[in-house]
């Protein structure tokens, strides 16, 4: 009994603490689909499809992670304007998207057959993927890259708020006045 009340006491402590280096205080928390709920939350409620590809030995996708994805700013963007999905670029699992199955069949080296259509063949982590509705086919946009929440601000909202139909990126970055600070 001693014994087993100590390794719960010892799990709530190390789960706390866990909590609280992945969340920091005054983060807000990402609510993250599988790109199979993203699908199916797109075709009730057209919204932009924001994917974050990543692999679990990426290092600038742990940074992202830790630093541009716990900022409220991004957080709400995503969470209010994006259905966001987080996609392990080379998990094993079978994905149906878009009427078509994905799978992991190693022809790729370690990548995911999704992984390679979204990024179109440019295998690098982490890589951001805006996916948009245009002339009733999906429009899918690579970004490359860490982006710090600053730059990620700006390009969510190039996307969120379709400015991308109307404005070239340059205009719309160097005319951008953000929140995140």
């Amino acid at each position: 009994m001693k014994k087993t009340l100590l390794i719960l006491m010892i799990s709530a402590i190390t789960y706390n603490s866990y909590s609280q280096v992945n969340n920091p205080a005054g983060s807000s928390v990402i609510k993250w689909h599988t790109i199979e709920e993203a699908e199916k939350l797109f075709n009730k409620s057209p919204r932009p499809i924001f994917i974050d590809t990543f692999t679990d030995w990426c290092g600038w996708c742990k940074k992202m992670d830790n630093e541009t994805f716990t900022n409220p700013v991004i957080a709400d963007l995503l969470n209010k304007k994006f259905y966001p999905v987080k996609f392990n670029a080379e998990g094993k699992e079978s994905v149906t998207f878009m009427g078509q199955k994905f799978i992991n069949d190693g022809k790729a080296g370690r990548a995911h057959q999704l992984a390679v259509a979204l990024l179109q063949g440019q295998l690098s982590y982490p890589t951001v993927v805006f996916m948009t509705r245009e002339d009733n086919q999906f429009a899918v946009s690579p970004v490359p890259g860490f982006r710090a929440a600053k730059e990620m601000e700006v390009l969510l909202s190039f996307f969120a708020d379709n400015a991308y139909k109307t404005h070239k990126w340059d205009e719309f970055q160097r005319n951008f006045a953000g929140k995140v600070e």
